[in-house]
């Protein structure tokens, strides 16, 4: 009878394991977890877990040895030094001599009820253990541990069976045998489907990346913006979780809300691998396949070169006749030259960009566009083209109204692709968060003209961490990247302008995170002083804590 509730009792225990491992997603607490419950259901004093490897060998992954007070590995801070076994020699025969080693090829649970009289395996190493600790390595107990393909996975050994009555070391018994089988079975499974999920995290990452790399190749620019942002948006993210004052410091992103968030900042901008490369990388307004500029340098040769023509006949003219004007026809053509000259720079310095163009250059760009030049076969036409002046008349940036539609548009292709795509639970807030980067708190961004409350924690610290890395960029065509004062400037702007989260923004600031992406990512002379009492929308911590304690930002529950 006793002997029938003790086994009724280890029966309940291996159940209650195997549910517990199941459950458990961290794979070094598994680890520990598949050890203790092996060793408690057999009473073992020590054991250890070997994991097979590509290259063939079984990695050491955790031991634990209660007498001797020996934890190494699993949770444990303690480094596993210790070197792995190898499934076959040099020449490429199995390795049958390792106990360990010997149970994976042969698929095979290995009861050795005294390592000191066992034949044909090689103890040396535990016998060496054994002189240095005093410890007494007595009965083993080997068993294979396979996954669903039937593939061996790793080995797991205990060590020193320990009678329960009297705390002899004794030989593992039939039943402590058939039990651990049973959860090594169970824990091949647990160990199989984390190492999956693992390996498909690991594979997603990386697609991810991949789809980061074939932007960089198509646009070196915003390849390059594709990396920077989610490094960006972790630190601000990592940030609000530690913040302790204002209205964010109860709430923090679970670390499924983080990974979510990391997601979603590599794939925010994979719209743009629809958007058509001569808008995305457009570095001057005359740019489409090629810079027109150079067309119009040639038509400025031309006028200069029909200038001078025309002077020279002139001056041959005057000649003839003895006329007193030469000097005046010298006067006039070097007047029109520089005339020509300072037209050309000065359509050269509207061709690349800026931050406002005004009503009295753009004018003057349609008195250039009034010149008339003749082209090789004779054929007169105006200067510039219509386009040419849409274009060079752009009063902010490189980007006609037309283009910029192009450029807005990648947010919803952005969308439409992860719409598309079967994302897990925990992932499938991904397409609201990456295309919700271009809204704005006011309602005023795009592609939905979401406001505030319609905006997740995650958009909004993406939407910061987007602009940011915008205005500082150092590899855009069309830009240099700004000091960091300029840039913390323009963000405070936005947030009195209810563009920004005004509470992500404090965050920023206090935290510094500004400065900690500037030291990994700028340029050293784009790091300038920044004085944050004179950042536009910015106040002290002190001076905000009383005004905005109870202002706790909308929709802050993930």
């Amino acid at each position: 009878m006793k002997e029938q509730s003790h086994i009724i009792s280890q029966i309940k225990r291996l159940n209650t394991i195997g549910i517990a491992l199941s459950a458990e997603k961290n794979t070094d607490r598994l680890l520990e977890m598949i050890l203790d419950g092996a060793k408690s259901i057999t009473n073992a004093d020590g054991g250890t877990l070997y994991l097979a490897t590509q290259d063939r060998q079984l990695e050491f992954a955790i031991m634990k040895t209660s007498s001797l007070g020996i934890a190494i590995g699993g949770t444990s801070t303690e480094g596993r030094n210790y070197p792995p076994i190898p499934l076959y020699d040099d020449e490429g025969n199995p390795n049958l001599h390792m106990v360990a080693a010997y149970a994976a090829h042969q698929d095979k649970t290995v009861n050795i009820p005294d390592a000191r009289h066992a034949e044909g395996f090689d103890f040396s190493g535990t016998m060496e253990f054994d002189k240095k600790t005093g410890y007494r390595s007595k009965s083993f107990l080997t068993i294979p541990m396979k996954n669903h393909e039937n593939n061996i996975i790793g080995v797991l050994q205990l060590i020193n069976a320990t009678d329960r009555e009297n705390g002899r070391i004794t030989a593992f018994s039939a039943q402590d045998q058939e039990l651990a089988q049973s959860l090594a079975s169970q824990a091949a499974i647990a160990l199989t489907n984390n190492q999956l999920i693992s390996e498909l995290r690991t594979l997603f990452e990386k697609f991810n990346e991949v789809i980061a790399i074939a932007i960089d190749e198509k646009s070196p620019y915003t390849g390059g913006h594709c990396r920077r942002v989610p490094v960006l948006a972790m630190m601000l993210a990592d940030a609000v979780n530690q913040t302790t004052h204002g209205p964010l410091k109860d709430f923090t992103l679970s670390d499924a809300a983080l990974y979510e968030l990391k997601i979603a900042a590599l794939l925010h901008d994979c719209g743009k691998i629809a958007t058509p490369v001569h808008v995305v990388d457009k570095a001057t307004k005359l740019e489409t396949l090629h810079d027109r500029i150079n067309l119009i340098d040639t038509r400025f040769e031309v006028l200069k070169r029909d200038t001078e023509i025309e002077f020279l006949k002139s001056l041959l003219a005057a000649y003839d006749h003895q006329h007193p004007a030469i000097k005046t026809l010298e006067a006039a053509l070097a007047d029109k030259i520089d005339r020509l000259h300072d037209d050309r720079e000065f359509i050269r310095r509207c061709n690349a960009g800026g931050e406002y163009m005004a009503q009295e250059l753009q004018n003057r760009v349609k008195e250039i566009a009034q010149y008339v030049w003749v082209d090789h076969e004779g054929n007169k036409s105006p200067f510039l083209s219509e386009d040419e002046i849409h274009n060079l008349n752009i009063p902010k940036g490189t980007l006609t109204p037309a283009e910029r539609e192009i450029i807005n548009q990648h947010v919803v292709s952005t969308i439409n692709m992860l719409e598309a795509l079967p994302f897990p639970r925990d992932l499938r807030n991904v397409p609201e968060i990456a295309g919700g980067h271009h809204e704005k708190i006011n309602g005023e961004g795009y592609p939905r003209g979401l406001k505030g409350g319609q905006l997740s924690i995650q958009a909004r610290i993406l939407g910061i961490s987007d602009i940011f890395e915008a205005l500082t960029a150092a590899d855009r065509p069309y830009k240099e990247g700004m000091k960091l004062s300029q840039a913390l400037n323009i963000l405070g702007r936005m947030k009195l302008e209810s563009q920004i989260d005004p509470n992500l923004f404090d965050i920023f600031i206090n935290r510094k995170i500004y400065l900690e992406y500037a030291k990994q990512f700028l340029k050293p002379e784009q790091i300038d002083e920044v004085d944050v009492s004179k950042i536009a929308g910015y106040a002290p911590l002190a001076d905000r804590l009383t005004q905005l304690e109870h202002t706790l930002a909308p929709h802050v529950v993930i």
